[in-house]
């Protein structure tokens, strides 16, 4: 049994206090209550199927079912719109409060933080993988399946197997053209794909400083990536700055520091300092498989996507602007870029991004997850070699399965969209 001398980190504080319990230690499986059940217009359609399956009328608390129609959105097809109909009838009979209509939506992992949905301390599920970005605020957050789904809009709960967890002490800043998208990637590069497998990736030391909230973000996002269950940062005067200016809407939440005890336990601990990271490209066709710009450097491509739940954030959008200034995408190269929501495009329209991805030669999209799937908005043909922010480059993941999906920063993207081939930012004329 756990008892309350039980050292413990801060993704196991968070569940212990969500089951109601003193402490819990990895392995053990407990139930705990969620603040936030998220679905998208791929995963949130059979939910709601299994949902009317069980027999259930109504929702634990209208107001904590989040649903984001972002994937095939605007509808790509008829399929599509049949999805996206089953979300919005379900959510007009259930009265859910925090439905985001096209329009108001944006990429679901980029939306719930920017609207205040999610904050320090919370549990969060979500049928979608790459929930876990939510541990940058601070939080318990990982993606489960549309039954896990199903069961937590009719009950508020969910089981867990308490994680172990890996700890990663940072040191040092990053520097210039580097951000939190190299971070990770090389994090992913260094452990494997599977170096975390259902283990919680615990960032620490006086690097976490130097890190941007959307480089938290980014680096949250793509724990699953390494495997883990999670991926948490501490909470530090940035993350509740940022809680404080994204209020929640419709919610009256504040925010729950957890801090991991000092004998915590880890199962590794892994030392990195920022400022050694170089801008790092992920080679087909796994994340893990990850090499510094230089040696990807004169790889051609046929298209750029700056974007995603990943990279599709205001600083993402100013290093591709302030990268594309001036310059134009290369003769046979798409450039495609997609704000992660409204508030993003709308600040790239304000701020002259926008004008300069169009008079770039740059393709400037609506809020869509799209191309990241290789659902629509940049669908790679036979052959065709793309490199993108995104977070995965399966085989077939942006197309055709002869097609071949690098993985980058914007910087790196950006530059390499005005060249043809993968190019390191700092090597541009005048930049």
């Amino acid at each position: 049994m756990s008892n309350k001398h039980t050292p413990m980190t801060m993704t196991q504080k968070i569940l212990a206090a969500h089951a109601g319990i003193e402490a819990v230690e990895p392995g053990e499986f407990i139930e705990a209550d969620l603040d936030v059940v998220l679905a998208n217009d791929i995963t949130g359609a059979p939910a709601i199927k299994e949902f009317e399956r069980m027999g259930k009328s109504r929702v634990f608390d209208r107001t904590k079912i989040v649903l984001v129609p972002d994937h095939y959105t605007p509808n790509k097809d008829i399929k599509a719109a049949e999805q996206a109909k089953t979300m919005r009838i379900f959510a007009k009979e259930q009265g859910i409060v925090h439905y985001y209509e096209v329009g108001r939506a944006g990429i679901e992992h980029a939306l719930l933080p920017e609207q205040g949905l999610v904050t320090a301390g919370d549990a969060i599920i979500g049928a979608d993988s790459h929930t876990c970005t939510y541990g940058a605020l601070g939080a318990f957050s990982t993606g489960v399946g549309s039954t896990d789904m199903a069961a937590g809009m009719a009950t508020g709960k969910a089981w867990f197997r308490v994680p172990p967890a890996i700890k990663f002490e940072l040191s040092g800043s990053l520097g210039r053209w580097v951000s939190g998208k190299d971070v990770i990637l090389y994090i992913i590069g260094l452990i494997g794909a599977g170096g975390a497998l259902y283990a919680s990736m615990e960032f620490t030391g006086d690097g976490v400083a130097a890190l941007s909230m959307d480089d938290r973000f980014t680096i949250a996002n793509m724990a699953v990536e390494a495997g883990a269950k999670n991926g948490i940062f501490p909470v530090d005067d940035k993350t509740l700055e940022y809680i404080k200016a994204h209020p929640a809407k419709h919610l009256q939440k504040n925010p729950v520091i957890y801090e991991a005890d000092p004998d915590a336990e880890y199962t590794e601990t892994y030392n990195i300092d920022l400022s050694g990271i170089r801008p790092t490209v992920s080679f087909p066709s796994l994340p893990d498989n990850t090499k510094p710009v230089e040696e990807a450097k004169g790889i051609k491509i046929d298209q750029v996507v700056i974007g995603s739940c990943t990279n599709g954030r205001s600083q993402d959008m100013e290093e591709a602007a302030e990268i594309l200034k001036g310059r134009q995408v290369a003769d046979g190269v798409r450039c495609i870029i997609i704000p992660a929501t409204q508030e993003v495009y709308l600040e790239c329209v304000k701020k002259g991004w926008a004008e300069i991805f169009i008079q770039a030669g740059a393709v400037f999209s609506t809020p869509t997850c799209g191309p990241c799937i290789g659902g629509h908005m940049g669908v790679l043909a036979a052959g065709e070699r793309a490199i993108s922010t995104t977070n995965r480059n399966f085989v077939g993941r942006m197309g055709h399965t002869t097609s071949e999906v690098y993985l980058s920063n914007p910087a790196v993207a950006a530059a390499s969209a005005t060249t043809g081939a993968i190019t390191d930012p700092a090597e541009l004329n005048d930049i």
